[in-house]
């Protein structure tokens, strides 16, 4: 039996995009850093697809919306990735993993659009990806072309482009998962010692170098075993947890918070006098006592001891010196209590 002619031209155009769907995958599958995939995937896809515009939505509620927030130095990810309110996305897609095309009524898509679109978009097509059997949002196409994305047509390489992305996007995650807990503390996210120790001793040395002031903080928690006993260890990981938060929402962009050890913090303050410190332990401490941690009703408090050392004081003559001096200072602070 023959095949008809325009069967033939289709099977050899679904053979040409399965090749080309092979290619971006494997131009992808090494790749083990969020920035390097997203912003590769984009480019491949653009490039062997010739589609008009393509971005990547993400549920701002998901695992990695945080991570992909963070990247600040990519022109291109800024322009072609939007953080879409789980609801909103929901609503737009149907909670469905079945790629959605359109040509008609299109506003009903604003919410997942780029600020920039540079191109007339005549229909469009979404994609939902996954991460652990969950959406996390959706690689998007759009083309000026009004017949690109016709609802009807088949969705199946759409689906499995989708896929792909999914499985890479999961070794990824694992990867800078792995990547995140090398530097950071596990529970409160905060930078780690070990690398905190990096940090100060390159803020020390530049502070001696071009003379300017560094200040160290070096606090715990005040009767942290206490909150341990009466409330149960998950209430005393909410109160490392409630400080941390507090420490990092008021601290400004070039300083450094990190969990020494136990219920421990440091914070490094480039550019900061013993006053200017005082200052930013006093906020900490006035907020603390304005947001009360609650277990059954029952309020308690997050207190907190310090010691304040600066890198121009007498006999600081290195970071560890720094280190030991601020350590000093919060133990006398916690003998007066």
């Amino acid at each position: 039996m023959e095949i008809p002619h325009s069967l033939l031209l289709r099977l050899q155009e679904n053979e040409k995009i399965v090749k080309k769907f092979n290619e971006i995958e494997m131009s992808i599958l090494t790749i083990l850093d969020y920035q390097d995939f997203l912003e590769k995937l984009l480019f491949e896809i653009k490039d062997k697809f010739s589609i008009g515009h393509i971005w990547i939505s993400i549920i701002q509620e998901s695992s990695i919306a945080k991570q992909l927030h963070d990247i600040q130095d990519s022109e291109l990810l800024k322009t072609s990735t939007t953080f879409v309110p789980e609801k909103t996305f929901l609503a737009v897609t149907g909670n469905s993993l079945k790629p959605l095309l359109a040509n008609d009524n299109l506003d009903i898509f604003h919410a997942l659009l780029p600020e920039i679109l540079t191109c007339e978009m005549g229909s469009i097509a979404i994609a939902p990806i996954t991460l652990d059997g969950v959406i996390i949002g959706s690689i998007n196409q759009a083309d000026k072309n009004k017949m690109r994305f016709e609802p009807g047509i088949d969705t199946s390489l759409l689906e499995q482009l989708a896929l792909k992305v999914s499985l890479c996007l999961s070794n990824v995650t694992a990867h800078e998962q792995l990547k995140f807990f090398a530097y950071h503390d596990s529970l409160t996210g905060l930078l780690n010692r070990g690398v905190m120790e990096r940090v100060l001793e390159r803020e020390f040395q530049r502070a001696k170098r071009y003379k300017i002031e560094l200040a160290l903080l070096f606090l715990d928690l005040d009767d942290f075993k206490s909150i341990n006993d009466t409330f149960g260890h998950d209430n005393g990981d909410r109160a490392l947890c409630h400080l941390s938060k507090t420490l990092n929402q008021l601290k400004r962009d070039s300083d450094i918070v990190a969990r020494f050890a136990g219920d421990e913090f440091v914070v490094i303050l480039p550019s900061t006098d013993k006053t200017q410190a005082e200052h930013y332990v006093h906020r900490v401490i006035k907020t603390l006592k304005s947001t009360p941690l609650s277990d059954d009703g029952i309020l308690f408090f997050v207190k907190l001891s310090y010691g304040i050392a600066t890198v121009f004081e007498k006999d600081i003559h290195s970071s560890k010196d720094l280190l030991k001096s601020a350590d000093k200072k919060l133990y006398k602070a916690k003998q007066k209590k």
